[in-house]
């Protein structure tokens, strides 16, 4: 069992930036793959990016350039660093886990999930 916990979300103008936590527990961090998806009003849930084992990194063509994500197994917490953020980028953000070392752009192949942390960009 993994547990996730995420922090970070609010209200940001557009062009601005935001960090998002997700603090993990339960099991073995530096071992699993980790990924954040997001859900907007009406919209399916989408990816956003992703992190294996090593460190490897994937992203979403939308967030290519301005969003980073980042672990530290110190810390059992995962990063997502959003700049240039666009009114498009509001949603909910979620991260997740994989039973795995390898990562995954699919949101069906995550097998833990924390709550969300809503991210607003305004005008």
């Amino acid at each position: 069992q993994v547990q996730l916990v995420e922090s970070g979300g609010g209200l940001v103008q557009s062009g601005g930036s935001l960090r998002l936590s997700c603090s993990a527990s339960g099991r073995t961090f530096r071992d699993i793959a980790m990924g954040w998806f997001r859900q907007a009003p009406g919209k399916d849930r989408e990816f956003v990016g992703c992190i294996d084992w090593s460190g490897d990194t994937m992203y979403a063509y939308s967030v290519t350039g301005r969003f980073t994500i980042s672990r530290d197994s110190a810390k059992n917490t995962l990063y997502l660093q959003m700049n240039s953020l666009k009114l498009d980028d509001t949603a909910v953000y979620y991260c997740a886990a994989r039973d795995s070392r390898y990562a995954s752009r699919a949101a069906n192949m995550y097998n833990y999930w924390g709550q969300g942390t809503q991210v607003t960009v305004s005008s």
